[in-house]
């Protein structure tokens, strides 16, 4: 039973047949046998192949159009139907085991076989064949360019390139089109062809052609004329490189390299019939290559390696990466089969002993299911450099190359040379060693030699040639100045033959460097002649007798300081002297350096010519300055600072901390280590200041406490406290236990209303400063003493309800409550008390509750309460 797409497919062709025909084209190629010449024609048998996808739905047009151009003018000859001949399908029916995700290589080949008959021709022919539609999806051109066209073509050469040009049989492609192209894998697809002329052929990329047919053209039509337009290629791709790194072998056709990602590419290989030296046809094949998501375990490697440029030492891994390869078995035989090396590894590194013809052989699975070998040839003939020289570089004159390349084993004996002259058909190809070419157009070419030797190393250059309409000529100078009593040598640089004019003063005036010897200003005119092609320029040489120079008037220099000599001339060497303080004598302008007034004088010369001028310089001694001895102060003291200077002016910074900064002697308070710069200037000549430092370091301040003022009862000890220092002075010694240390015990025999203590801290360093303490002596027990009213209206005069302790060790709580018995304050510091607001609020005038709680210095607790009146 039919699907339903099969039966769609029928029912489409049956009702609409331009549907069905040729437009999924996959690729094609045209190519022809010379059958005789009869009745005065030249009789062809040329055949045209298309490609088409297996199952597609579609068929081939039947007939197609052929249409014939003349090569030089592109004007059209004929349009021919031809009939479809065969038809046959070409696959893979047995994919290789040793392919993981082997991909369906199946195609329809259609092939349109007919005779043609021409006459004679100069130029040849140009055969060309359109198809509506390439498949789509193709990865390689710019998006929107899915189905675009192809144009498949074949060249007649004609008799202006080679006698029997007409008589030619057209280079025809046998390699297979059933080849297995894995995404990211390494691959090889072989674009050979045979040619029965025995004509050599050189491979190379091209760009694809589009068709000439309009958008939504079905039917076939014959080829638009040439020239054809190519394909748009998008994404990095080039006709030149259709798979990115991949490269076809010029000789072989061989394409190599490593597969860009899944889908398809337009690929097309042009070969070139080469025959005496000319390119006399170039044949085409463009088809779809499809790239398959899969990999093969294979042997795969390079026919040849080739060490002939600096090394004797190879590495190479095989170009098969699929995961199914298990082992990997190399072998090295010399020229005799001997082996010389073995290794199981991924990779083959070996550095040959000796020059010579190698084989590789690599087997990678050893005697299992996917097991392949292959061999490969390493010639090793190092010391082989390619190289070539050219010479003539003008429009429509002989270029001449010629062949520098070098071996150190064997001898260059082939050539092959590209002009890289691509716009020209008549682009002359040769295998000689020096050959010359007439460039037709200015602009630059990328000539290329592929060369080879003896011992079978081929190597390629290519060079940079820039085509101009005259020869380049390059002067040392446009415009020079000699002295009347000298001569001068001009210089130009140029390939071909010099002449310079005038002639009368010159020496030598057919060269490219005469001597010149005028007695006058002369412009000199040289002619650079390269085969005809002719270049001019010009070199004025001015002539004169004496040598202008102004040298700057005399100068003072600080002493010590750099100052630059300056003059004003037209002289072409300078001497100075003396030269002992010059960074350069023999500069215009050098830089002096003197202590010690000098006179220098300078000769300014041109040739023969000099002039002699002088300039004293005159260093004069900056001021002197010593800011004076570093000095340590105590915190909050002063000292004098006391600088010394020739100068007739000081200056003192930071001023801050100065009493005047502009006089020698200024007094100094610094509260921190301060450095203090001195600078001072004069009026004898030397502008820029001298600048001394001298250091202040401030010890930092004691800040002297002994304890805040207190209250005690006869007989109570009181424990005092002073801050940390290194001498104690108490005063007076009343009641103290010492009057040296930094906590003395003090105990009253009788009551006081207040005893001020004086402190003296001392510092190692000597520095002193003070505190005070006030102690009452009462003759009650040990009470806490609560005012019976406080005003706190803010004039710090009772402001504060706070106990005050006498005798009392410690207050465990101070409470204070309103008459609705609220808790309005509670603190348990001694000498802390209540500002008379609640939450920030003033209370109004009222009697509140107090309760105390303490211990007293003998251990004992204390109780006591009270009232007091808030007054407003």
């Amino acid at each position: 039973m039919k699907s339903i797409g099969t039966l769609l497919t029928i029912l489409l062709c049956i009702t609409m047949p331009y549907l069905c025909k040729a437009d999924h084209i996959t690729g094609g190629e045209m190519y022809y046998t010379y059958e005789g010449f009869f009745n005065g024609m030249h009789t062809y048998n040329v055949t045209l192949k298309f490609y088409m996808r297996c199952n597609s739905g579609r068929s081939f047009n039947n007939p197609t159009v052929v249409s014939i151009f003349d090569k030089a003018s592109n004007s059209r000859v004929r349009d021919m139907n031809v009939t479809l001949t065969k038809q046959e399908t070409i696959q893979i029916s047995n994919p290789d085991p040793c392919i993981t995700n082997p991909p369906l290589v199946c195609y329809e080949v259609g092939y349109y076989n007919f005779s043609l008959s021409l006459p004679s021709s100069i130029s040849g022919y140009v055969l060309a064949s359109q198809v509506n539609f390439r498949i789509a999806g193709i990865n390689n051109l710019q998006p929107g360019y899915s189905q675009i066209g192809a144009t498949y073509t074949a060249e007649i050469p004609g008799t202006g390139l080679v006698d029997n040009g007409p008589t030619n049989n057209s280079a025809r492609f046998i390699g297979s089109d059933l080849v297995v192209v894995c995404a990211n894998n390494n691959f090889a697809y072989s674009f050979a062809a045979e040619d029965k002329d025995g004509d050599r052929l050189r491979y190379s990329f091209c760009n694809a052609y589009r068709s000439g047919i309009t958008a939504g053209g079905n039917s076939p039509s014959p080829t638009v004329n040439p020239p054809f337009q190519e394909v748009p290629y998008g994404g990095g791709f080039a006709g030149t490189n259709p798979l990115g790194t991949p490269t076809v072998n010029p000789n072989t056709g061989l394409i190599s390299g490593i597969a860009p990602s899944e889908g398809a590419y337009v690929v097309t290989v042009c070969v070139e019939e080469i025959r005496n030296g000319r390119v006399i046809a170039v044949q085409r094949k463009d088809v779809q290559i499809n790239i398959a998501p899969c990999q093969v375990a294979g042997a795969i490697l390079d026919p040849e390696y080739q060490l002939c440029r600096d090394t004797k030492s190879i590495s190479i891994v095989n170009r098969s990466t699929s995961s199914l390869i298990h082992t990997q078995d190399w072998f090295i035989e010399n020229s005799t089969g001997q082996q010389i090396f073995a290794s199981r590894a991924m990779a083959l590194n070996h550095t040959f002993q000796d020059t010579g013809l190698y084989t590789i052989k690599l087997i990678i699975n050893l005697n299992e299911t996917c097991s392949d070998s292959t061999s490969a040839l390493i010639r090793v003939y190092p010391g082989f450099k390619p190289d070539f020289t050219f010479s003539g570089i003008c429009l429509n004159k002989p270029t001449v190359f010629r062949d520098a390349s070098t071996a150190v084993y064997g001898s260059v004996n082939a050539w092959d040379w590209d002009f890289g002259d691509f716009a020209n058909p008549n682009d002359i190809a040769s295998s000689t060693n020096n050959p010359s070419y007439t460039y037709p157009s200015i602009g630059e070419r990328v000539a290329q030699l592929i060369v080879g030797n003896s011992n079978g190393c081929v190597d390629t250059i290519t060079k940079l040639v820039g085509i101009m309409d005259k020869p380049p000529i390059n002067v040392s100078f446009d415009d020079t100045l000699i002295c009347i009593k000298d001569n001068v040598q001009l210089q130009a640089e140029g390939t071909g033959t010099f002449s310079w004019a005038p002639a009368v003063t010159l020496t030598n005036a057919n060269t490219s460097n005469p001597i010149a010897s005028p007695k006058q200003n002369t412009l000199f005119i040289v002619t650079l002649n390269d085969n005809g092609c002719i270049n001019q320029d010009t070199v004025l040489v001015r002539v004169t007798d004496k040598v202008a120079l102004q040298v700057m008037g005399d100068s003072t220099v600080c002493q010590g300081d750099v100052i630059q000599l300056r003059c004003i001339s037209d002289a072409f060497t300078y001497s100075w002297s003396p030269a002992a303080t010059l960074n350069d004598a023999s500069l215009a302008s050098p830089s002096a350096v003197t202590f010690n007034t000098t006179t220098y004088s300078l000769t300014a010369s041109i040739g023969s010519c000099s002039s002699t001028g002088q300039v004293t310089i005159t260093p004069i001694p900056y001021p002197t300055i010593s800011a004076g001895p570093d000095d340590r102060i105590c915190y909050g003291t002063t000292t004098q600072l006391a600088a010394q200077t020739n100068g007739n002016s000081i200056k003192w910074s930071p001023a801050e901390t100065l009493s005047n900064s502009n006089i020698l002697n200024p007094i100094a308070n610094p509260l921190s280590p301060t450095a203090y710069i001195a600078m001072a200037t004069d009026n004898k000549g030397c502008p820029k200041p001298s600048y001394d430092t001298v250091l202040v370091d401030v010890i930092p301040d004691i800040a002297a406490t002994a304890g805040r003022d207190t209250a005690v009862i006869i007989g109570q000890p009181l424990q005092l406290n002073a801050s940390p220092g290194a001498v104690y002075i108490w005063s007076p010694g009343l009641g103290l236990s010492s009057t040296s240390i930094s906590n003395p015990v003090a105990t009253y025999e009788a009551p006081s209303d207040g005893i001020r203590y004086r402190l003296l801290i001392f510092n190692e360093e000597g520095c002193v400063d003070s505190a005070f303490i006030t102690i009452k002596v009462f003759t009650t027990k040990p009470s806490v003493f609560v005012p019976t009213a406080f005003t706190p209206n803010g004039d710090s005069k009772n402001d504060l309800l706070r106990p005050i302790a006498v005798g009392i060790k410690s207050i465990e709580a101070f409470y204070v409550y309103n008459r609705w018995g609220q808790l309005v304050f509670s603190t348990t510091e001694n000498g802390k008390g209540w500002d008379g607001k609640i939450n920030g609020k003033l209370q109004p005038s009222s009697s509140y509750v107090w309760m105390v709680k303490a211990t007293d210095y003998t251990g004992k607790s204390f109780i006591e309460k009270g009232t007091t009146t808030l007054i407003q």
